[in-house]
């Protein structure tokens, strides 16, 4: 690889953590629309999970204080229930339709939530909090994309920006690290993934490190509006992706 190609890895990944450190996701989404211009796909999924879960670990302990666990367990139970099948679809999903769908979803849901009045909506409780766990389990071990689905939920709940927070964050920090170990346990993932790994993971931490002081001084509202913003440019970013291939 030539030193742009590895310019753009550190790039991505600093673009990502940054990313994750402010909103507490989406370091894979942001960070796989500029590493896909340099290496493949069966390179870039598995990075963005090693990536995601050394952005998620270097801001917990400045966030973990702020977190309702009572919150995010049952997100925990059925994600964990989801990634083994997620993994095992892997072979047989169709990439194309796969991420035109979930783009269509992140398009039209949070344009939807900003125009909104803000919401508290109860349905379903904790069971259906662990059947969208469930959902984003199954899309992190196919894509390393567990974040979308249950941030969307936590908006339609109402929730603060603090326990939105702990939802995507312990959530995310979860899946994708059992997901990234299935498909270590499962051959799917070669040793050049760590090769590349020492360039991006300085970029990874150093964003996570810039995103997670500007969290700190957002309003309730300003968090909101962030989160819905990257949902969207995700959903807009996933549909040209499968649009143009």
């Amino acid at each position: 690889m030539h030193a742009a190609g590895y310019a753009l890895l550190f790039l991505g990944a600093l673009a990502g953590g940054f990313v994750s450190g402010l909103a507490g996701f989406g370091t894979a989404l942001m960070a796989l629309g500029i590493w896909l211009y340099v290496v493949p796909p069966s390179l870039a999924v598995p990075l963005g999970l090693i990536s995601s879960v050394v952005a998620q670990s270097a801001t917990l302990p400045s966030m973990w204080r702020h977190f309702d666990l009572g919150l995010v367990w049952p997100f925990l139970i059925g994600g964990l229930a989801g990634v083994p099948l997620g993994t095992m679809l892997v072979a047989h999903a169709d990439p194309s339709i796969f991420k035109l769908t979930i783009g269509v979803l992140l398009l039209v849901f949070p344009a939807a939530l900003y125009f909104s009045a803000p919401m508290a909506f109860r349905f379903g409780g904790r069971i259906a909090d662990a059947a969208i766990g469930f959902a984003g389990g199954i899309l992190g071990g196919l894509a390393g994309l567990s974040g979308p689905l249950p941030t969307l939920w936590a908006s339609l709940r109402g929730w603060g920006k603090h326990e939105r927070r702990g939802v995507f964050q312990v959530f995310n920090w979860t899946i994708l690290a059992v997901a990234f170990g299935v498909q270590l346990a499962m051959g799917l993932i070669g040793p050049e993934i760590f090769w590349m790994a020492f360039v991006t993971l300085p970029g990874t931490i150093l964003g996570a490190w810039l995103g997670a002081r500007l969290y700190h001084v957002l309003s309730d509202r300003n968090f909101r509006d962030v989160v819905l913003a990257l949902l969207f440019l995700s959903g807009a970013g996933l549909v040209w992706s499968s649009l143009g291939h």
